[in-house]
């Protein structure tokens, strides 16, 4: 199985944290978005895509990815994201709504979503000190490493 992980994470890498933990459980290279070409997701039996949240949905960048990425016929892929507020089902099908909706228009089968906290000071955050000090930590990395082994699971 070949698997690649492509992530947009920036601030203060937080999704890129989790990734590589996701990444060494599937035995998959991670890119960030900006270093791959769309297309190229085509070459892959999975594909996780992954950023942070703003606004309620993935940064834009990681959106942007995944329209441009090719039509698929039920190619299997995964969602992930960080965020100042997450863990709870319901936003996290939220947050992920934007690039849920891209991918299955595209012809993508969707067979997990992940959600943790990450370190975030955004905004007023900034002033107080940020919000999730020392998130993601290693209970969120073992938790994303165990997402990505049951998936691995599930597909061989």
């Amino acid at each position: 199985m070949t698997a690649i992980i492509v992530v947009h994470s920036y601030h203060h890498n937080n999704t890129q944290k989790i990734a590589s933990a996701m990444a060494t459980a599937l035995g998959a290279q991670v890119k960030a978005a900006s270093d791959i070409d769309p297309e190229a997701a085509a070459g892959y039996d999975l594909i996780g895509l992954g950023a942070g949240i703003d606004s309620a949905q993935h940064y834009k960048p990681l959106l942007d990815f995944a329209g441009a990425m090719p039509k698929a016929n039920g190619q299997k892929a995964f969602i992930f994201s960080t965020a100042a507020i997450a863990g709870k089902e319901k936003k996290k099908l939220s947050d992920h709504r934007a690039l849920r909706v891209t991918l299955q228009a595209k012809g993508y089968a969707i067979l997990d979503e992940f959600a943790c906290k990450g370190f975030n000071t955004n905004s007023f955050l900034k002033y107080i000190g940020g919000m999730n000090k020392n998130r993601p930590n290693s209970e969120d990395f073992h938790a994303a490493a165990e997402f990505a082994d049951n998936l691995k699971r599930r597909l061989m």
